[in-house]
């Protein structure tokens, strides 16, 4: 859980500088959560600032942006210069800069030094770098240069101007399902083109998801990225939960051995559900709290939140939300099908299979049926029958004959009678 592990990594140092007391801690981690539970995420370190317990300044020297005398580690990167401060999280800086030999801008990731001593963060944040420098596509944050220099660790990549689905989010976009085929499409391309050279993202988000201003989709942030083949990695790592609690697949959250392409669908549905809803499709007062409903309970579906959702919509994000990866798309391959689908208005091929095509005929013909949540025991019958009549109409039909039966019974015994 990479955000987490930020804002605790936060809150320790804030604690141990005693720039805050603990009961100021658990004041914005109350905010912090009553934010999350209305699907806007914030980090720590920014409602801390909100509340005057945490100047701006005081934050920028946690980040590690003044660790040096000058202020801006970047500047002393050969062959770049640094123009701006973008952002800051608790595991890296971000700058803006110019790559002097190409003259063109560029970000550079800037990790702090105080995290250099740590070896496993030294190691995530090259592991970022040389996946991202393996994949070349347009809907992916191309990696440029990975190094160190001057004792910075730096990690250069392609700047991309414009926002993300999260700064959308936060300020209270709902997409239309139109906007939202649009992006998932292009983000569902750049998996496609990471998992068949063997790669897992692992941390599908819409922090992740970045938006040129011409309203094209980058896949950003290979730091929790894995090797499909890497073993050694899988083993070290199992038994842990890796990903963010509002998007993660349950396979993730138990911290299974063999994670596959599957559960970066997981999170591109839950991406494509709260785009299209407004909200996450957990909710809970703690991390644990929305993990577990992955794991234990039925997804809402997401046309009962918003009706205008077609029934094409909220099946196909049903079927990337299954519980079971067994019962999710197969490939990005088959979901690019479907979305091509649902992007001309014709019913998805995949997911009409999932859901029964009994579903999608009788929604053409004008007949009201409500989707029910996934997993759900009708929705189970639906699946593994396809074409069987339904029990109530087989019993209706058996007490029509019966009936006729004993008419016609009754009329020859009168009739023989008379």
């Amino acid at each position: 859980m990479a955000d987490g592990q930020e804002d605790s990594q936060i809150c320790r140092l804030v604690l141990e500088r005693q720039l805050v007391t603990p009961e100021e801690i658990r004041v914005a981690t109350d905010q912090q959560r009553q934010l999350a539970n209305s699907g806007h995420e914030r980090p720590i370190s920014e409602i801390l600032v909100d509340l005057g317990f945490l100047t701006r300044t005081q934050l920028q020297r946690l980040h590690g942006s003044n660790e040096d005398s000058g202020g801006r580690p970047a500047q002393q990167l050969p062959g770049y210069q640094i123009l701006n401060k973008c952002g800051a999280g608790a595991m890296a800086v971000v700058y803006r800069a110019r790559q002097l030999s190409l003259n063109r801008i560029v970000a550079i990731k800037v990790l702090p030094r105080r995290l250099s001593k740590n070896a496993e963060f030294v190691e995530r944040f090259y592991r970022e770098g040389r996946a991202a420098a393996q994949l070349n596509h347009p809907n992916i944050v191309q990696a440029i240069d990975v190094g160190e220099a001057n004792g910075y660790h730096y990690f250069v990549m392609e700047y991309v101007e414009g926002c993300t689905v999260y700064d959308e989010l936060a300020e209270g976009k709902v997409y239309s399902e139109q906007e939202a085929v649009q992006i998932i499409t292009q983000i569902a391309r750049a998996l496609l083109h990471a998992h068949e050279r063997g790669f897992i993202h692992r941390d599908v988000k819409p922090k992740n998801i970045m938006l040129t201003k011409d309203r094209v989709a980058k896949l950003a942030d290979m730091g929790l990225a894995r090797e499909t083949t890497d073993v050694q990695a899988a083993m070290a790592e199992a038994g842990r939960a890796y990903g963010t609690p509002y998007y993660i697949a349950p396979e993730q959250i138990r911290g299974e051995l063999n994670i596959d392409h599957r559960a970066d669908l997981y999170s591109l549905g839950a991406t494509f559900y709260h785009m299209v809803t407004g909200r996450v499709p957990f909710e809970g007062p703690t991390p644990s709290a929305v993990m577990h409903k992955h794991l234990k309970e039925p997804l809402i579906p997401p046309d009962h939140l918003n009706t205008e959702l077609t029934a094409g919509c909220g099946a196909m994000i049903e079927m990337l939300m299954a519980k079971n990866p067994e019962e999710r798309y197969p490939s990005a391959r088959e979901l690019l099908v479907d979305l091509d689908l649902l992007a001309h208005k014709q019913p998805p091929e995949y997911a009409r299979q999932y859901l029964g095509a009994e579903v999608f005929e009788t929604l053409s013909s004008g007949e009201s049926v409500e989707p029910e949540p996934v997993g759900s025991p009708s929705l189970a019958r639906r699946t593994t029958t396809g074409d069987e009549p339904l029990p109530t109409l087989t019993v209706v039909l058996a007490i029509v004959a019966a009936v006729s039966i004993l008419i016609n019974v009754i009329v020859f015994v009168h009739w023989a009678t008379a």
